[in-house]
């Protein structure tokens, strides 16, 4: 199968999956706190680590298969810029590498001329959405934006709130809150819940994603109960990490964090999406995490309505790799700068 054919049957199953998305809206209805799903719920680390090991190993994704996977991973992206010395040049400059996140000549040689190619989202401080909004007005892209006193979320919970409704204002169409995480290491799921379902509420029609900080919740049996809780609340997505935390997305907890999610479907019918954020630099990274969703979640789930990459400088190396299989030469890494 050549890589346009392959491209085109993605995009076949993305329909697919809008429809079956657009089954509640869009939206994951929540349910109320329901503490039987994940209270006693074993995680085995070694056995999870174990299969995260394997998944990547015994699997091995070559030529036109990979830079198929590859095309398929710039549409899941969320280009992402969170520096304290964001400017609004940077974000306009960020956004046109959304707008045509390869260049032409790859492009061609790929044989995608006339396909639309574009990042899932662009992803943002709240003072940089309007920025955003601006630069990819008519694109279809839509912005994300970080919210919730990100990084650490230590903030009175009105101010977070208050911060939700001013991004959604600005434009942003997805929000990217984290979580209180003393809630989780306490187990005071009630609170944690009513903070999410607070933060759903105040996103209005933005979809809610909602960082848990896996490498601060101490175990996976936290991680487990966090992902089951923020899907009760409502939460459209589930995202690993803010990117700031000493450890962020690896693979054995996000075997942990999509097991939830289908747990939680088998449960209630309710579909969720998956985001693993704070790392992931390479073309490989991408790849592996593209594994982790079809081997554990299926093919439906690697499409932009329900998995997102949150990444800032991979796109660079994925444009080198798919240079490389067009040309044969790999280009200095200098040709692939974002912004």
């Amino acid at each position: 199968m050549t890589v346009a054919a392959e491209t085109s049957q993605a995009v076949a199953i993305a329909a697919k999956v809008g429809d079956v998305v657009a089954a509640h809206g869009g939206r994951n209805p929540g349910t109320p706190l329901r503490l039987d799903l994940f209270e006693n719920h074993p995680v085995n680390r070694s056995a999870a680590e174990r299969r995260a090991a394997t998944l990547t190993a015994r699997r091995s994704i070559k030529k036109e298969w990979q830079a198929a996977w590859l095309v398929n991973a710039i549409r899941c992206i969320d280009l992402t810029t969170l520096a304290g010395d964001d400017t609004e040049g940077r974000v306009r400059r960020l956004c046109a590498k959304a707008r045509q996140p390869l260049a032409p000549h790859i492009v061609e040689g790929l044989g995608l001329a006339g396909e639309r190619l574009t990042v899932g989202a662009v992803c943002v401080y709240p003072t940089m959405v309007a920025h955003a909004v601006r630069a990819l007005a008519g694109s279809g892209i839509p912005v994300a934006s970080v919210a919730t006193g990100f990084p650490a979320g230590l903030m009175p919970l009105h101010l977070r709130l208050e911060e939700i409704r001013w991004a959604v204002a600005q434009g942003a169409a997805e929000i990217d809150i984290v979580i209180t995480r003393e809630h989780v290491l306490t187990a005071n799921w009630a609170a944690l819940y009513d903070e999410i379902a607070a933060m759903r509420e105040a996103c209005g029609g933005a979809h809610l994603k909602t960082i848990l900080a896996t490498g601060e919740l101490k175990t996976l049996r936290n991680v487990y109960a966090a992902s089951m809780v923020a899907m009760e609340a409502g939460a459209d997505f589930i995202k690993t990490s803010t990117g700031k935390e000493g450890v962020n997305a690896i693979l054995p907890v996000g075997l942990v964090m999509v097991r939830a999610i289908r747990d939680y479907r088998d449960a209630t019918g309710a579909i969720v999406g998956f985001k693993p954020a704070g790392g992931i630099r390479t073309a490989k990274d991408a790849l592996n995490w593209l594994l982790l969703m079809k081997e554990e979640l299926g093919r439906e789930w690697m499409r932009p309505a329900l998995f997102r990459l949150g990444a800032s400088s991979m796109l660079g190396d994925i444009e080198r790799q798919l240079e490389h299989f067009v040309t044969g030469r790999y280009a200095d890494a200098t040709r692939h700068a974002l912004a």
